[in-house]
């Protein structure tokens, strides 16, 4: 199983179309370049959990504030870019470290307290359901492998979720096969 930052009317729109980009043009293209291939070749089934509504999707984190406070906010995010960027290569696998977890859980943190009612209908409401998916996925196939596929920036949410499952083995950070340094021979399980 896949589940992917796909959202289900995006999935539908793929599946009876052929159109690989979504209702918005939101879908990355990694899942019509590869992902949507490999499951086809394979067999694996692909499980769409993005969400989001098109008409309440419209207002950024900074569209409250006035161009000089809007302006130092987006620098400020710069800044925060930057040390998530810097941490980089911390895993096996680029982007995918307990170090870039934290400093992304900080600044979505601080999100937070710049425009609640954004971060908490585009970050919280968004990650809830989204992993409401993935649990769903993994109580319909209990003893199926799931890869999750998302943004980096997901990855400390779907951790934290994930890991307070009971009866699912979760490995995370993701590391190189045949070579994840905790005495395990593979990463795919």
């Amino acid at each position: 199983m896949i589940c992917g930052e796909v959202h289900p009317e995006s999935w539908k729109l793929y599946l009876n179309g052929g159109e690989p980009f979504g209702i918005l043009g939101e879908t990355q293209n990694e899942y019509p370049n590869l992902i949507y291939p490999l499951c086809e070749e394979r067999g694996i089934e692909f499980v769409p959990i993005n969400w989001f509504e098109e008409d309440v999707f419209e207002e950024e984190t900074f569209d409250k504030f006035d161009y000089e406070t809007r302006e130092r906010l987006e620098n400020e995010l710069s800044q925060w870019n930057d040390k998530q960027l810097s941490t980089w290569d911390n895993g096996s696998i680029p982007l995918n470290s307990p170090e870039y977890d934290t400093i992304t859980n900080e600044m979505y943190t601080w999100l937070q307290t710049i425009n609640p009612d954004v971060q908490n209908i585009v970050w919280n409401s968004r990650h809830y359901i989204m992993l409401a998916r993935v649990k769903n996925t993994i109580e319909k196939y209990p003893d199926k492998r799931i890869l999750c596929i998302h943004g980096a920036d997901h990855n400390y949410w779907y951790n934290q979720s994930l890991k307070k499952i009971d009866n699912i083995e979760l490995v995370y950070p993701l590391c190189k096969l045949r070579n994840c340094g905790d005495g395990s021979a593979d990463s795919t399980r």
